[in-house]
């Protein structure tokens, strides 16, 4: 290709797309901040087109045609690839398998713009993605690419279901996605996913503050940018929230003058002028109640990986007292089991013979009571907080306790769960609960 043709393809492939984002923009204004933070630049190895997350990278004859024979797929293609940077699909496959997260993210995208009734983008729903869409919305009440991942890995598909489904929701070429290394992603791609938090932050304030003014109904779409908004906070550090200053038996270097202690030896031979402190003011976890929904709608797998991997982290040596006192309670409309873990030993020794227990309605007041019958009887004198991990549905309790509480779900999809106003919230995904993926303090978020 000789440079002016190549010039001139470039301007026509750069326009093109700039016709599909303006059409999106008069239709969705709310995302103009997202439609215009993507460069484009011609790529005659693109399939199309494809996103790094920076730039669109155009094939022009490909694009030339999808203009001339279908305009609203053009316009569907552009705001497919938006959102794969807005929901940050770009930068959060992590561990996940590769082939079927790249799925996942193009069912979670077309779902979207499918179900959006904008008129730049509507389609008919051909029969068959109808079909998919439905066996999902009976697992998932939001079709996030991370809830949609979890039920794909659980169909163990075949080669051929697979390249069908891929087929059935292809759209763009997603061979300019960043790389990431599995369990820890570098640096750029890191980069890449604040920005695209921050355009995410914008739309959202954009649109809640003026698309009423505007009459604009961003209806789904603004609720999955909201969901994919909260803030992520590691759970070690979540845990520490619930910790209490004492005096502990160790060394305290860092009121210890080594200048002075060195002097005297050198003086005194063995007879140092001070000695450091056997005593440190530490805080750390000395009391602590693990509450568990074991309601029907709760999964057993799910209760043993949350227990494991929370009574894991308070019992490392920087977290928790040598003499602590943890009790985890099994509850489902009334209480099932109190089990009491004072040391390693005996978490090891519950792990092992740790079975669910109940399967009813689900009540969260009997816990709260039996923990301030603990409280009267003395069992429980420095309790700082307690956690309940739980689906969300069920009685709460009216009135605040003197100790923090957080309700800790099991759902990718949470939206919105009536917990009392004095509760902390947190959300994690089941895929990485269950030990699919990352760790679970990698995935906790703060709501």
């Amino acid at each position: 290709m000789s440079r002016r043709l190549s010039e001139t393809w470039d301007g026509i492939g750069k326009e093109i797309l700039g016709t599909a984002r303006n059409e999106l923009y008069l239709n969705m204004r709310f995302l103009d901040l997202a439609l215009s933070s993507l460069r484009y630049q011609m790529d005659t190895e693109a399939r199309t087109a494809g996103t790094d997350g920076y730039v669109i990278y155009f094939e022009p004859y490909g694009l030339s045609e999808l203009f001339e024979r279908d305009r609203t797929g053009l316009n569907r293609l552009y705001l497919h690839m938006v959102l794969h940077c807005l929901f940050r699909h770009l930068t959060r496959r992590g561990a996940r398998r590769e082939d079927l997260w790249h799925l996942a993210c193009d069912i979670a995208a077309e779902s979207m713009i499918d179900y959006l009734g904008k008129r730049s983008v509507r389609k008919a729903v051909p029969p068959e993605r109808a079909l998919v869409y439905k066996e999902l919305s009976g697992r998932l009440s939001v079709l996030t690419a991370e809830g949609v991942y979890h039920v794909l890995h659980e169909w163990e598909l075949s080669g051929e279901q697979k390249e069908r489904l891929s087929e059935l929701f292809l759209v763009d070429d997603h061979g300019f996605w960043p790389k990431e290394d599995g369990e820890r992603p570098p640096e750029a791609v890191s980069e890449l996913d604040r920005r695209w938090q921050d355009i995410a932050d914008k739309m959202e304030t954009e649109a809640e503050t003026f698309g009423r003014e505007r009459g604009e109904d961003p209806g789904g779409l603004l609720e999955q940018v909201k969901l994919r908004n909260k803030r992520r906070q590691d759970y070690r550090a979540f845990l520490r929230k619930f910790s209490v200053w004492r005096e502990e038996m160790r060394i305290d270097e860092d009121s210890f003058d080594q200048g002075f202690y060195s002097y005297g030896l050198r003086l005194y031979g063995n007879l140092p002028l001070i000695e450091p402190q056997e005593f440190k003011e530490t805080k750390k976890i000395q009391e602590f109640v693990i509450a568990v929904d074991t309601s029907m709608s709760c999964s057993g797998e799910l209760v043993r990986a949350f227990l494991s991997e929370t009574c894991g982290i308070l019992f490392q040596t920087e977290s928790f007292f040598k003499k602590v006192r943890i009790h985890v309670i099994q509850c489902d409309d009334q209480v099932q089991e109190d089990a009491v873990i004072t040391d390693t030993d005996g978490l090891s020794d519950f792990m092992e013979r740790f079975e669910v227990k109940g399967g009813g309605g689900t009540d969260f007041r009997p816990v709260f009571a039996h923990v301030e019958a603990l409280r009267e009887r003395g069992e429980l004198k420095r309790l700082k907080g307690l956690l309940y991990f739980t689906d969300g549905k069920g009685v709460y309790p009216a009135k605040r306790p003197d100790y923090d509480v957080a309700f800790l779900f099991m759902k990718e999809d949470y939206t919105d769960v009536s917990v009392p106003a004095w509760a902390m919230r947190l959300v994690l995904t089941e895929p990485d609960l269950a030990g699919e993926e990352k760790r679970l303090d990698a995935d906790i978020r703060f709501v």
